[in-house]
């Protein structure tokens, strides 16, 4: 079994290696520090470094102001709150006049777990993605994790960037190089094609070497950087295959499947895309491999979802 890593660490870590490297940079945080994994940044860098309390509303806005006067601001809080709580002054503040915050949403999506409906963020990504001026990150593992981070530093305007909780396994090799935009191909295959994001990755492939096993060959393609998303990408794999897949742990309206979905529809004769997510309702408590069960999530369940498909 490979070693298993929270992204949330692997963020905290980047977080430390910005702080050496660039002292314009300084993160906010919600209460929220240890959960967040900012609380290395704040024990080493403690006057770059703010508590802004349970206060959403004011980080995102006192991070707006940073920004303008030439900072480069990492806001951190649960993902439901920090795209939820704080629409209307990440609208009006940050996308509108495009300036550079880099909002993290930490503990994202189904596998947030026990905590239930109120801390599972399936909207996080719809909600971002609406919004001019948006960038939209979900990496897979830990290494993307780190790479977007750092580059998330440089990119023009705002960024989301959405990490988890949930353990997950090196996906990529060690020299792989983040293209924030680009997709990358994980495996090949010529009978379907899955797109995945973020903890989907690992279990898409795991999927894909359940189908070998039926004989079918799923090409899987990693979509980290839901907005802008790479187009050429996903045109380009629908062009042989019998059947698209998109698989989220997030709702099946606004994430990655709708952003794929409106991609297709571009091109005319576009093979059926089936959409893998939570099927427009709130979550529940539960573990996070119970809620991946039972919405489908699992390899098994994705498997048998692409298999039912085919036919």
């Amino acid at each position: 079994m490979p070693q298993l890593t929270e992204t949330r660490f692997a963020y905290g870590d980047a977080l430390l290696q910005l702080g050496e490297q660039r002292p314009d940079v300084v993160v906010l945080d919600a209460d929220l520090y240890k959960s967040t994994r900012t609380v290395d940044f704040r024990d080493k860098f403690p006057n770059r470094f703010f508590d802004m309390g349970i206060s959403e509303s004011d980080m995102v806005s006192t991070a707006a102001g940073m920004a303008a006067g030439g900072l480069i601001p990492y806001c951190n809080s649960f993902a439901i709150f920090i795209t939820g709580v704080c629409y209307i002054p990440i609208r009006t503040q940050i996308a509108y006049p495009s300036l550079p915050v880099k909002l993290v949403g930490s503990s994202a999506g189904l596998t947030q777990g026990p905590d239930g409906a109120s801390h599972q963020s399936l909207e996080d990504i719809a909600l971002m993605r609406v919004l001019p001026n948006m960038t939209v990150l979900s990496p897979a593992d830990d290494l993307e994790t780190m790479q977007m981070t750092i580059a998330a530093a440089d990119w023009p305007g705002p960024v989301y960037l959405r990490v988890g909780r949930y353990p997950v396994p090196r996906v990529h090799r060690d020299g792989h190089q983040v293209q924030i935009g680009k997709a990358t191909v994980m495996r090949e295959g010529g009978d379907v094609v899955i797109f995945a994001t973020g903890a989907m990755v690992w279990k898409s492939l795991e999927a894909a070497d359940l189908l070998a096993a039926q004989h079918v060959e799923a090409k899987v393609i990693n979509v980290s950087t839901i907005k802008p998303l790479d187009s050429l990408a996903v045109l380009g794999a629908a062009e042989d295959a019998a059947l698209l897949v998109s698989v989220e742990e997030h709702s099946v309206i606004g994430g990655l499947g709708s952003a794929v979905a409106e991609c297709l529809l571009e091109r005319a004769g576009s093979p059926r895309l089936l959409r893998l997510g939570v099927q427009d309702q709130f979550g529940e408590s539960g573990l996070a491999d119970e809620l991946l069960e039972k919405h489908g999530l699992q390899p098994p369940g994705i498997a048998a979802r692409i298999l039912s498909g085919l036919t």
